[in-house]
């Protein structure tokens, strides 16, 4: 039984750290895209903006981001997304160790 909880947890760890990834490269190209000014009615700019703004502008309206006319909130959700991956993530892999997850 600990096993399987183990393997759940490790499956739990790999997953979200796979979704934390992308989403970390969806931000990195959405700060690329904002320095070209792409086609706003382009497909892939309007799946990374549904994807991407609603934490940006959660972030912009409690906390002052922008400096010098650079927006930094790009930056502080990819330290918030590394921080998850080494608190979260590491954390459910040695508990899934713990429980004897194998792989």
């Amino acid at each position: 039984m600990g096993a399987i909880v183990g393997n759940i947890l490790m499956g739990l760890a790999q997953v979200l750290d796979m979704v934390l990834w992308l989403y970390m490269w969806a931000i990195i190209i959405h700060a690329l895209l904002s320095f070209v000014r792409p086609d706003p009615y382009n497909a892939i700019v309007r799946f990374l903006n549904q994807i991407t703004d609603p934490v940006l502008l959660w972030l912009r309206r409690r906390i002052p981001t922008t400096f010098g006319g650079l927006d930094f909130s790009p930056l502080i959700v990819i330290l918030a997304i590394n921080f998850l991956q080494w608190a979260l993530v590491k954390n459910l892999r040695h508990l899934a160790l713990k429980f004897g997850a194998t792989f």
